[in-house]
This record gives C-alpha cells, sequence and structure tokens, in this order.
C-alpha cells in the first residue's frame, strides 16, 4: 500500500530540513572561535610576540597558499603530509597549490625570493597564522589549526642557535605561565653518519619484517628514519630496542650536540635524552626536538635543525644553516584552560554612557566619537531606554562614573556625571565633558 502523500511531505520535509542543518555548520574538523575563547587567544598572540621583541625576532606572514612542490621537495614525498595530509588545488592557469601545511618550508623560500641572504645573518624570523592538514580530527588537532613560531636562517650551523630557539620557545610558553614543562631532545646527525644509520636501522627492522604493520613495511625501504616515528601499538615493543641515533654519530655532529646540551646545561634548563625522536619531516639534520607539559597528553611544540632544506627546494646555494621550532595553538589553548589561566584582559572604560529618548540616543551617538579622538574609552547600551537598566549595566562593568544624557539635558546642552562609588552626581556643559571625564581619571 503507498503511502499518505501528506506521510511522504513531511518525510520530504524533515530531509530538507536536516540538508540546510548540515550545509550552515562548519567543514569537517574546522571550527570558529568565539569570542569567549578570544582573551586566550590573545595572551597566547601577545606572548609570542613579547618572546620575539625579547630575543630580537622580526614578524614574517608567508601566504596562506605555496607552490606544491615547495612541500613535496622541502618536506618529502614519502612523508605522511604530502602523501596523505595537503589540501591541494588546480588553479586555471594549470598551477598546483597547496594550502600550507606548516611553514619552515614556505619561510626558507621568502628568505630566498626576497633577498633576505644579503642582509646582517642570521636572520630571526616569527610568525603566527593558520595552517591546513586533511588528517582525523582529535582533541587538540584540527583540519585548520594555528601555530607560531621561531627561526633562525643563515649565519654559522653554530650550536648556540639551536639553544637560543629552544629557549625562546620555552620562555614563550612561561610567558603564559605554563608549568612542569620538559625538553626532550635528540640528534638525527648529518647525511653522511646518517647512511650508517640508516642501514643498521634496516637490518634490525629486517628481522621483524613480518611482525610491523604495514606503513612500517614502507617507510623501511623508503624513509627508515620514520620507523622510530611509529604509533601503532603492535610496533613499540619492536621499537624500543631499536639502534639509537646518537650511537652512530660522526664526530663533527657529536660534536655538535654536545654543546647544545651544554649551553641548556649552563642555562639550568632540564631536559631527558629521546633516541627516538625524529621527528616526521625529511628536512631535519642534527639536533630534533620536543617541548611537553605534565598536564597535557601530548607535545605542544617541537622542532630542530635543518639545513639541508634550501637544497632541497632547488636553491644553487647547497647549505642554508637554519634552526627553528613552531607550537600547536590550539593545545596551548586547550591546556590553558586545564590549568584555568586566564586569558587578555579587555581593555576596562572608565564611564558608561546612558542615554534616555530618542534625541538623547542622537546626541550620544556623536558623543561616543569625541571620546574616541580623545583616546578615551567609553562603553555604551544604545539598545535600551530604562535608566535604571542601563545603571544596572554600568555597575555590572564596575566603571567608576556614569554619564547620564536626558532629554532635559539634551535641551540644556548639559550631561550628568556620576561617580558610582558614592552616588555624587554634578552636571557640566557638555561641550566640557570630554576634558572633565579626562581629569577625573
Amino acid at each position: 500500500m503507498p503511502k499518505p502523500l501528506k506521510q511522504k511531505k513531511q518525510k520530504k520535509s524533515e530531509k530538507a530540513e536536516k540538508e540546510n542543518k548540515a550545509s550552515l555548520q562548519s567543514p569537517k574538523g574546522m571550527r570558529d572561535i568565539l569570542p569567549i575563547e578570544q582573551p586566550l587567544w590573545e595572551k597566547v598572540k601577545k606572548a609570542s610576540q613579547d618572546t620575539a621583541n625579547f630575543y630580537n625576532f622580526s614578524k614574517i606572514d608567508t601566504p596562506i597558499l605555496e607552490k606544491a612542490e615547495v612541500f613535496e621537495r622541502g618536506i618529502g614525498v614519502s612523508t605522511d603530509i604530502v602523501e596523505k595530509e595537503m589540501f591541494v588545488l588546480k588553479t586555471k592557469g594549470g598551477d598546483r597549490l597547496v594550502l600550507r601545511p606548516e611553514n619552515t618550508a614556505g619561510i626558507v623560500r621568502a628568505y630566498f625570493e626576497n633577498g633576505m641572504s644579503h642582509m646582517p645573518q642570521p636572520t630571526k624570523l616569527y610568525y603566527f597564522g593558520p595552517f591546513f592538514r586533511h588528517e582525523q580530527p582529535q582533541a587538540g588537532r584540527y583540519r585548520q589549526f594555528h601555530q607560531y613560531g621561531f627561526e633562525i636562517l643563515g649565519g654559522e650551523d653554530d650550536p648556540v642557535y639551536d639553544a637560543q630557539i629552544i629557549l625562546a620557545g620555552i620562555r614563550s610558553l612561561e610567558e603564559l605561565k605554563i608549568k612542569n614543562l620538559s625538553l626532550q631532545i635528540n640528534s638525527v646527525g648529518c647525511r653522511n653518519c646518517r647512511q650508517v644509520y640508516r642501514r643498521k636501522i634496516q637490518e634490525y627492522y629486517r628481522r621483524f619484517s613480518a611482525k610491523i604493520c604495514k606503513d612500517c613495511k614502507r617507510r623501511a625501504s623508503v624513509n627508515p628514519l620514520r620507523l622510530l616515528d611509529c604509533k601503532n601499538e603492535k610496533c613499540q615493543p619492536i621499537k624500543e630496542d631499536a639502534p639509537a641515533t646518537i650511537n652512530y654519530l660522526c664526530a663533527p655532529c657529536r660534536s655538535h650536540f654536545r654543546e647544545v646540551l651544554e649551553y641548556l646545561d649552563g642555562l639550568n634548563l632540564p631536559y631527558s635524552l629521546n633516541n627516538f625522536l625524529v621527528r616526521g619531516l625529511d628536512y631535519y639534520n642534527r639536533t630534533v626536538f620536543e617541548i611537553f607539559s605534565e598536564s597535557y597528553p601530548g607535545a605542544l611544540g617541537g622542532g630542530g635543525r635543518y639545513d639541508y632544506l634550501a637544497e632541497l627546494l632547488g636553491v644553487k646555494k647547497s647549505e642554508l644553516p637554519a634552526v627553528g621550532v613552531s607550537f600547536g595553538v590550539e593545545r596551548i589553548v586547550e591546556l590553558m584552560k586545564i590549568m584555568d589561566i586566564s586569558g587578555l584582559p579587555k581593555p576596562k572604560a572608565k564611564a558608561f554612557l546612558i542615554q534616555i529618548g530618542k534625541p538623547a540616543k542622537k546626541k550620544a551617538f556623536l558623543l561616543i566619537e569625541e571620546f574616541h579622538k580623545a583616546g578615551i574609552k567609553v562603553i555604551e547600551s544604545l539598545g535600551r531606554e530604562s535608566l535604571r537598566a542601563q545603571l544596572k549595566v554600568a555597575d555590572k562593568e564596575e566603571v567608576e562614573m556614569a554619564l547620564i544624557l536626558g532629554q532635559r539635558e539634551v535641551f540644556e546642552e548639559s550631561i550628568i556625571i556620576r561617580d558610582m562609588k558614592n552616588g555624587v552626581q554634578e552636571t557640566v556643559p557638555l561641550s566640557k565633558v570630554v576634558d572633565e571625564v579626562r581629569k577625573r581619571l
């Protein structure tokens, strides 16, 4: 028996309503940063900026869209980011562009394109902005996410720069009052000693080829170092007994790593050696590190040295000494909530402008701009008509004075200044109210 027409229409309406509701949702893995969260974000932004200013890093903003080859060459075609996670688009002109999945490769591109290599070296840069990776969303990890970071490019491959990058990163978190920080550090060597280690790790994993995960079977031949980056449970017992990179470092790499640790010791920065820390990107060499808090399950940030990245990008100059660190802002904000760290407070207004009646509302609207020109912050509630309701808001905002403008005051070109602490009121000429308020601040 066919369904009644009314029931069909109802189902069609429900489907349309469901589709309409879905169309009004943000894309999967992307979210709105609401006004209630903004003070936390502003605090993170300020901490990164203050740290950058103190250690003499200059701000750089690279395009959100970059050419695909910047990351295919720089990060490495065998990495998860390039193989699975990049948002790729093709322009009408045939260019392959990607929404930037990280910023280091783009910064090296900008460094050479804009002639920064001809400036006094090293060049110290910092950034704050959005990045994009097509991965499974989870707590603290989104498809659109935000990072801030510090980079030192050019000059010498001096270990002091590795230590300063680590120091700047830790200080930026301490600026936010984040406690119980820990640093894990390792060295993955240079292209010379890494070849020796590459053979050793392949030999070791060959014995377990039947037991490791599918991804590790592929990594064993394509990118053996990434075997140590595997998170699959079945591979963890095998990884625990794998050869350590630090045992196969050449003399210059051993010396470099020892000096980095000496600088950290001199700063009394505690650290622990992590033999399995390699980071997930092909461009890293020598120092790699990650920074954690006891109150959060994952790394807040990490980085390392990337002296070969310029060469991977096809720059004629074969080597650009460089080191950097980046931090996940979403993770830091989440940790701040866990640790009950307050956000950046909004600048408090000293006065609340109250208006009663349409003529007063029009006059108040213009008067607000006079305060703006004078650099005096006032707040208002233009939509409320009741004096009591507006006084209630003024009291809630904890302002020092209320400026009351009614129909009589408009007619007399005057305004009432009310002291919110003791209730004392004084009527002053409207033309002098800005100066009167300034005197009382």
